[in-house]
């Protein structure tokens, strides 16, 4: 048995012996909040105009999307590339330092929990993203998805279990946790082991943390609720975007091409076919703290993200 083998499998018993108010307790998770990439061309356009009308639309919290200014070389080439098929360019803090946008931030009583970054710059910029996180009043540091070339085989995903654990005894070094979303890759069988699951089981619940994204998990034919009962308290936090009817990826989900043919389907909270109500409800049960309404590049936020949020104040 490795240290990193010995490391989860003590952390497991741990928790295993632990009394259930001090296991996996219920979380309120009440603070509604809103990931940024919802509404990145308000903010481009006006960071402290477009952070005070999520504040009047009820929104406690945020969650920022990188690059950010300091981070590693190859992300902010990698964006630029991208932006141009997105029709806008900002990202981090839109040109402000973080010290201005938190100050924005206060202005309108919200708070940033999260922050969105690359695994380049978890790996190597971890004192910067650290720094900025702290000015901001961040608890987590976020990976919104594992490079494509990373995961090409179960041995890939166990590797980056390995290097999950790394960069979590980094973050927790920072006086940060560090967390995982998936996306909608990894849900199906690889060499007869789920790989979601690989990442799940071989990282320690000490260091890694979860993000999970309902329509990502039930594109790739994951059950969320499910897998909130199966991994009782690593889930975190959460992104809520519902489904128009119910669509599963045509291949693995492993390629952009197939997250892009299922844009179409996004929509409202609780105007889709998910079990909003069910699931809200499981994560409070299994220790998710903050729930983050996540419509991308929203046509109209103003009503898109108000009726989201509606929706999820009257559960």
């Amino acid at each position: 048995m490795n240290r990193r083998q010995f490391l989860l499998a003590s952390s497991m018993s741990a928790l295993a012996g632990l009394p259930a108010k001090f296991g996996f307790a219920e979380s309120a998770a009440t603070n509604i909040g809103v990931q940024l990439f919802s509404v990145p061309k308000s903010l481009e356009k006006n960071f402290r105009q477009g952070i005070a009308l999520l504040a009047q639309l009820g929104y406690k919290e945020v969650e920022f999307y990188g690059p950010y200014s300091f981070s590693a070389p190859y992300a902010i080439t990698r964006w630029s590339t991208i932006t141009p098929q997105l029709g806008f360019s900002g990202s981090g803090f839109f040109g402000l330092t973080a010290s201005q946008a938190r100050a924005i931030l206060d202005e309108n009583g919200m708070a940033a929990p999260s922050m969105h970054t690359d695994l380049d710059t978890l790996q190597t910029k971890m004192n910067e993203l650290a720094g900025a996180a702290h000015v901001l009043g961040s608890s987590y540091v976020v990976l919104p998805s594992i490079p494509q070339d990373k995961r090409q085989t179960l041995d890939d995903y166990k590797k980056m279990a390995e290097a999950f654990n790394v960069i979590g005894e980094q973050a927790q070094r920072e006086g940060l946790k560090f967390a995982y979303h998936n996306h909608g890759y990894g849900l199906h069988e690889m060499e007869g082991h789920i790989p979601l699951n690989v990442i799940l089981e071989q990282t320690d619940p000490r260091l890694v943390s979860l993000e999970m994204d309902i329509f990502w998990m039930t594109a790739g034919g994951g059950d969320p609720v499910e897998y909130l009962k199966t991994y009782p308290d690593r889930y975190r936090m959460m992104h809520l975007k519902d489904m128009k009817k119910l669509m599963h990826f045509k291949g693995d989900g492993g390629d952009p091409s197939q997250w892009i043919d299922l844009f179409q389907y996004m929509t409202t909270v609780g105007d889709g076919v998910l079990d909003i109500k069910a699931i809200v409800a499981q994560a409070r049960k299994s220790g998710v703290e903050h729930l983050f309404v996540e419509q991308d590049m929203a046509a109209h936020p103003k009503v898109e993200l108000q009726r989201s949020i509606h929706y999820l104040k009257a559960l």
